[in-house]
């Protein structure tokens, strides 16, 4: 690197293979497979010059591929080449699949020989005749593609920072996947702060929780490529055996673990922390984030592994996935909303109370809610460079949730709306009571799901929970025998608050990115709110 500041993210791995060749980078086949920082950078240099001899700039490449080093490497391979990415992983459904190429139509899909869907994603492809048709290049090839250094190179030096990185598919309301489209310049920011705020270097050892397709992962992955880290993946149906990995996390010297919260909870409910805490002598950070984390199951990881850093991020995928960092610094109740803390460097946090429009089809209103004003709820916007570009060819979603700062009107300020409700505590820091699409109004009542969740997650044995509403609210929680929660929740929340349906759930159903799967929940309410049972 020339200078101190970074236009393109393969900076950091061309820094790291250049002064730390031989250090191992990642570790993957559950720990049978090291891969040096010079062997990955030499597989991404390959890639690259690929792509760049078929003609390909700026384009959209497709990757279906599970996680292990090869997935990486072409992350950094699309990138040497100033493409753009979005992988899937091989478990992904082909209608899913099929819906995102007609969105993304990239323009390279890169698989494995051992695709189980790959003749029949060909067959469909072929069939389309609306559908140009696209090239497939089986990653086995890419260790015996040659290197053109002054290809790659010259390359460079058409790069721009807002050049695209990656486009993130998530399934909108509708089931039609948005695509979140991300550029370097966001990506760069994002990693300067993490990787500062959390002081990561050569000693960081990172255990991989979150799937490549999850924004999560970005942390892990561009974070070891700048500080010279090492990142271990593992198959993610460990994940099912909380002590097999926490002995490997022992075996292995993992520093610093960034997972969901679900895991982490799941980790307590079986015991695993209390039994084999001691064993993690080098953990150090554990940072979680992408749903609520009761404090219950906190607790217990605090008082089990004092030695640890714990620190709740917050936000979505459209803003380069974290825009607010709460450190924990205090003591909470099990039945507390941990905070989401502050905004992150080079980010602003705005809450806005939307304020009825004089007219019909007036642009809506915002009232600007400050710190000084404890406890009034609004809506979180952010702004700042880790912003979105927008939704993959959808200017209309776009439009509708990144907004033009309506504090002023003298430049373009885009703003991204989160859809999270959030107020200021006495303490200056913002608590998120959920999603605005899980307010809900009921008897003539506004009431926010998530403060119903937590003060169930207060209970001293439910090990789990989550609140949906169809027509009724249901409570759905996960605990080793039938409660009475009804009268429980009778001394702590008003009568109106109190959920009408509330089912015991062996364990919760989780959606791919390892959070509890609520359209599932949902699903089952309407069953029971439609049978008429109670």
């Amino acid at each position: 690197m020339t200078s101190n500041y970074q236009y393109n993210i393969d900076d950091y791995l061309r820094h790291s293979a250049q002064y730390r060749p031989d250090k191992t980078a990642i570790v993957d086949h559950n720990g049978e497979r090291p891969t040096t920082f010079a062997q990955i950078n030499n597989f991404a240099e390959r890639l690259g010059s690929h792509l760049i001899a078929q003609g390909l700039e700026r384009q959209p490449i497709l990757l279906i591929l599970p996680k292990n080093m090869e997935a990486i490497g072409c992350f950094a391979g699309v990138t040497k080449s100033n493409n753009f990415y979005t992988i899937f992983d091989e478990s992904a459904p082909l209608e899913r699949l099929l819906k995102v190429i007609s969105v993304f139509a990239p323009k390279l899909i890169i698989t494995r020989q051992e695709y189980k869907l790959l003749p029949e994603l060909q067959a469909h492809l072929q069939n389309d005749a609306k559908q140009e048709l696209i090239p497939f290049l089986q990653v086995e090839a890419i260790p015996s593609l040659p290197i053109d250094e002054s290809a790659l190179a010259q390359r460079r030096c058409t790069h721009i920072d807002t050049d695209l990185l990656y486009v993130l598919f998530t399934s909108g309301s509708t089931g039609e996947p948005k695509g979140v489209t991300i550029c370097h310049k966001s990506v760069i920011d994002y990693i300067e702060w993490v990787s500062s705020e959390f002081g990561f270097s050569e000693e960081t050892v990172f255990l991989n929780q979150s799937p490549l397709y999850f924004d999560n992962s970005i942390t892990d992955i561009y974070s070891t490529f700048k500080a010279g880290s090492t990142l271990h993946l593992i198959n993610s149906m460990w994940f099912a055996f909380p002590a097999k990995v926490l002995k490997y996390m022992n075996d292995h010297h993992v520093t610093t673990i960034f997972w969901v919260p679900s895991v982490l909870c799941f980790f307590v409910n079986s015991s695993a922390v209390e039994h084999f805490a001691d064993q993690l002598h080098d953990l150090k950070q554990i940072l979680f984030s992408a749903e609520p984390m009761p404090n219950k199951q906190l607790n217990v990881w605090r008082k089990y592994l004092p030695q640890c850093t714990f620190s709740n991020l917050f936000g979505p995928t459209e803003i380069t996935d974290i825009c607010a960092c709460y450190h924990v610094n205090r003591e909470f109740k099990d039945d507390e909303i941990l905070p989401i803390g502050f905004a992150c460097a080079n980010t602003q946090l705005l809450v806005f109370a939307p304020e009825e429009s004089p007219a019909k089809d007036a642009a809506p209103q915002y009232r600007l809610i400050t710190p000084d004003q404890v406890g009034e709820k609004g809506l979180l916007f952010v702004r700042g460079s880790s912003l979105s570009l927008g939704y993959y060819a959808n200017q209309a979603k776009t439009d509708a949730v990144f907004i033009q700062n309506p504090l002023h009107h003298n430049y373009l300020d885009r703003l991204y709306n989160t859809g999270d409700i959030v107020a200021y505590n006495e303490h200056g820091e913002l608590v998120c009571y959920g999603r605005a699409d899980s307010q809900i109004k009921f008897q003539g009542h506004r009431i926010e799901l998530g403060e119903i969740e937590a003060i169930v997650s207060g209970h001293s044995e439910v090990k789990g929970c989550a609140c949906v509403f169809d027509q009724q609210i249901g409570l759905f929680y996960t605990a080793d025998h039938d409660l009475d929660l009804r009268s429980y929740l009778r001394d702590k929340l008003p009568s109106y608050m109190i959920p009408t349906q509330i089912v015991r759930e062996e364990q919760f159903k989780l959606n791919v990115n390892g959070k509890i799967d609520r359209l599932a929940l949902k699903a089952k309410l309407k069953t029971l709110v439609h049978s008429g049972k109670h």
